[in-house]
């Protein structure tokens, strides 16, 4: 289950850290072609999910790899299935219907919280 974790927890982090850095970093004029909803929300909410994204893929993988409270892994990979599930409404009421990579980070979200705990 151990390697289970790694692979799932390494590939939900990558694509967080990732969404989560584009989104510090990069303005919503940039963004927009990306991310048709960014025109919805506040900069300051639109930064707020990519210090999210990026504290969430840094809580899966760092406390497995020091040892250092263990419990950071499952509420990390918690809060970003939560994250996916504000996100899918957003992206349904938008207009925007492309749902599939949100149903798969909430998928691979709660598979890593399984894998967290077992």
């Amino acid at each position: 289950m151990e390697i289970a974790y790694w692979i799932v927890a390494g590939l939900l982090a990558l694509l967080y850290l990732y969404g989560g850095a584009l989104k510090v970093l990069r303005s919503p004029d940039r963004l927009r072609p990306m991310m048709a909803w960014v025109d919805r929300v506040p900069p300051p909410v639109l930064r707020t999910l990519g210090t999210l994204e990026l504290l969430g893929a840094a809580g899966l993988l760092l406390p497995p790899l020091t040892g250092t409270a263990p419990w950071l892994a499952p509420a990390a990979a918690t809060g970003l299935l939560l994250l996916q599930l504000g996100a899918i409404p957003v992206h349904l009421t938008g207009g925007d219907r492309r749902i599939g990579l949100n149903l798969a980070l909430l998928a691979a979200a709660a598979a890593a919280l399984w894998l967290s705990v077992g």
